[in-house]
């Protein structure tokens, strides 16, 4: 598995967290940004990252910014993506169960370092349990499909 991950000013040092535990569980990880704490806009990071998993060159990515709010809704301006928002293990899990999220935003600025780590392990261990949830997917997939033809 390969995931990309991006964040804004207030995701960097969460970022780079998330970076060290990946690369300690011996996930490819490729940084999108930014790598400063000068102030920045989300959705050009969030744009990269999420761009990259639509495309289907990356299998997921992970967005970090103050909230989480301002990259969810980035991300899922995206075809194929599905970005979950999550602050607790909870949602962590069952946005892959039910959801097979692909891209994880974390709120840097709410959740701890800790915290934001053991989420990361449920979400990329937990893996989506499919049946009666692919229906609810595919539904999703075809309003996505009729906004699209229709220029929305």
């Amino acid at each position: 598995m390969t995931i990309a991950i991006g964040c804004d000013h207030a995701g960097i040092e969460l970022k780079n967290e998330v970076i060290s535990l990946l690369n300690s569980l011996g996930v490819e990880c490729i940084d999108y940004g930014t790598n400063g704490s000068e102030s920045v806009d989300y959705p050009d990071f969030g744009e990269k990252v999420s761009e990259a998993v639509s495309s289907g060159e990356i299998d997921r990515g992970i967005l970090i910014c103050g909230t989480g709010i301002g990259m969810s809704i980035v991300a899922n301006k995206f075809p194929r993506i599905r970005a979950s928002l999550c602050n607790d293990l909870f949602t962590a899990k069952m946005s892959r169960l039910h959801n097979d999220a692909n891209i994880l935003v974390l709120g840097g600025r709410i959740v701890g370092k800790d915290l934001a780590k053991e989420i990361v392990r449920i979400w990329i261990s937990t893996p989506f349990e499919g049946e009666r949830h692919c229906i609810r997917l595919k539904k999703i997939s075809q309003i996505e499909e009729r906004l699209t033809k229709h220029g929305s």
